[in-house]
């Protein structure tokens, strides 16, 4: 099968005909015509359906134009990656909010020094959306929360397994998560994500009405609100990784202690491999800081 049928495939499916897609590649109409029935024939089977005008898609030539895509991406995905031994191009990578302040970009930056060559572009949002992006094509791999169900086209590889945390402001003492609900204002992760509705249930658990809640749309924000004394909150660990935030009091947050998994999603097949598993050792490396709160 020759990648160039498959990319006469995909031209006629976007320009919508055997003409359009000539002109667009700069070949005759009667060039087009030739590799198409060149690909039927070694598939065994009509792509197109002739006898509509246009021509249009038969159910196996959509199935082929999807399969086509996923093979020329890979195509290019080698090509780009590899080229006289070293690793090269751009790696398009996902990252949930709490793994892109600090986790990510320690482990690109430990990369960076296998692959010079390589550049990286980070893309920071939801795990359901960055997920639909892997399968997309429009990443390489995302670093996502295990609660999300992962499409059977990836494929998950669990990097850090992170407490959820009780932090508390300057000044609160040593106090029971139950006296904490009940004296101090809480501080509540508002999102729609599960970790925020995960936190909710296991406080609603608890069988204590948090006092004066304040809702803040991002864990930075969180974090600052109950650093400026406002209140407590219940994080990931992975929240606190700057200097700043390191030194704030805080304790296991359930009994036992509650705990998220993180994993890197990926597609089955890939031409950066390497590099993928390079970045999935980098992850687990830096997401296993050393815990100095004793």
């Amino acid at each position: 099968m020759d990648t160039r049928q498959l990319e006469t495939l995909l031209a006629i499916e976007q320009h919508g005909g055997f003409a359009a897609a000539a002109q667009a590649v700069n070949l005759t109409a009667s060039a087009i015509s030739q590799q198409v029935a060149a690909l039927e024939a070694e598939l065994g089977a009509e792509l197109f359906d002739r006898s509509r005008r246009p021509p249009v898609l038969t159910a196996k030539g959509e199935e082929m134009v999807r399969s086509a895509k996923k093979i020329l991406q890979i195509v290019t995905e080698t090509k780009t990656s590899v080229t006289a031994g070293r690793v090269r191009g751009t790696m398009a990578i996902g990252s949930l909010r709490t793994g892109a302040n600090s986790l990510v970009p320690n482990a690109l930056a430990t990369l960076r020094n296998s692959y010079p060559d390589l550049n990286f572009r980070l893309r920071v949002g939801m795990s359901e959306e960055l997920m639909n992006e892997v399968v997309s094509g429009q990443l390489d791999a995302a670093l996502v929360a295990d609660h999300v169900a992962v499409p059977p086209t990836l494929r998950w590889t669990a990097v850090v397994n992170e407490p959820l945390i009780v932090l508390t402001p300057p000044g609160t003492g040593v106090l029971s998560l139950n006296a904490l609900i009940s004296t101090v204002p809480f501080i509540r992760y508002r999102t729609q994500v599960s970790l925020a509705r995960q936190i909710d249930t296991e406080i609603a658990r608890l069988g204590v009405a948090p006092r004066q809640i304040l809702s803040v749309n991002t864990m930075a924000a969180v974090v600052g609100c109950v650093r400026a004394g406002i209140g407590f909150a219940v994080v990931p660990r992975i929240a606190l990784q700057d200097a700043i935030t390191a030194s704030m009091d805080w304790f296991p947050f359930g009994a036992p202690p509650i705990h998220r998994e993180l994993g890197v999603v990926q597609r089955s097949t890939s031409g950066r491999e390497e590099v993928l598993r390079a970045l999935i050792g980098s992850l687990t490396h830096h997401g296993h800081p050393r815990d100095n709160h004793d």
